[in-house]
């Protein structure tokens, strides 16, 4: 009985923290929603005038709402209402995806360096003060911002119990070499398919890096097909929408896709990259900054490969 009781009890934690993670980042991002208003609307038209602005836009409202699916989803709800032509969405789109990666720099700096529960505690007052004060008006909106924002560094401190009271057998043992990558390909596809949120992939994936549990280069692999899990949302969003909506969902598809082959392609070097300028500029290694920084330079790299590519696309 006991040499089970600890890991039921750690893949419990493991169960809570994903659930917490969710929770907070949907109150969040309703309560943004709520907070902003129709004012979302007119923001998004004045600024996604220029491919430049659309993808400046793109990535500022995922770091605010922190779901790069709920952004993708919007746009193509802007875009089969009429509120949005095709190339302007189509940017918006791009930059939600670079946007996605700040969720991984908040884990990375606050998740790991600071004790959570001292750092969210407050927040999940302060918000629910807020909410329960200014229920139905855009305060109350805002303290359930406020809220969830302490929820999900919650979930993240539960994921980090989760997989410290698990160890390194909780995850399927994956070799750095190309079968390995691809089954953890596949492996964070199907967890952002199942949890509807890459963001809750990435952060499952940082706190088993930091763990121990994963090798970088897996993780990185794991993060890989999380952002192509992101597409399927998209798609089911896309299926009874106009022309154009089915464009975008198509184009969010073949973006995510292009950028997972390169990635995939350039990991080793990419990685190694990484861990150079971080041991140069910090003077240690790091895990969890070398992935959250391939995150974010392997969105970049999509970005910059569709640039060129856009208008024709279009």
């Amino acid at each position: 009985m006991s040499t089970t009781a600890t890991p039921l009890l750690a893949a419990g934690t493991l169960l809570g923290g994903i659930g917490l993670f969710l929770l907070g980042m949907t109150m969040l991002t309703n309560g943004l929603k709520l907070a902003a208003g129709r004012a979302l609307e007119r923001i998004l038209a004045a600024w996604t005038r220029t491919p430049l602005h659309g993808l400046v836009t793109g990535v500022a409202l995922t770091a605010l709402v922190q779901s790069s699916t709920a952004m993708t989803v919007a746009a193509i709800g802007f875009v089969n209402a009429g509120l949005l032509s095709f190339s302007s969405a189509l940017w918006l789109v791009f930059g939600s995806n670079l946007g996605s990666s700040v969720t991984g720099w908040l884990v990375a700096w606050l998740g790991f360096s600071v004790k959570a529960d001292a750092f969210a505690l407050p927040f999940i007052g302060l918000g629910m003060g807020l909410y329960i004060s200014g229920n139905g008006t855009r305060r109350g909106a805002l303290g359930q911002a406020i809220a969830g924002f302490g929820v999900l560094f919650l979930g993240i401190e539960l994921l980090r119990q989760g997989f410290s009271g698990l160890g390194p057998q909780a995850l399927p043992a994956l070799a750095s070499d190309l079968q390995g990558l691809a089954l953890a390909v596949l492996i964070g596809l199907g967890m952002t398919v199942v949890l509807q949120a890459s963001s809750a992939t990435l952060a499952v994936v940082l706190t088993a890096v930091a763990g121990g549990s994963l090798a970088v280069e897996v993780g990185a692999a794991m993060v890989i097909g999380a952002n192509v899990g992101t597409t399927l949302t998209g798609i089911l969003a896309a299926i009874q929408a106009t022309a154009n909506a089915r464009r975008l969902a198509a184009a969010h598809v073949l973006f995510n896709v292009v950028t997972a082959v390169v990635a995939l392609a350039l990991l080793g070097p990419l990685l190694a990259l990484i861990d150079t300028v971080g041991q140069w500029l910090t003077g240690h290694s790091d895990a969890v900054t070398q992935l959250v920084i391939f995150h974010t330079a392997f969105n970049l790299l999509g970005v910059l490969l569709m640039w060129p590519l856009a208008k024709p696309l279009a």
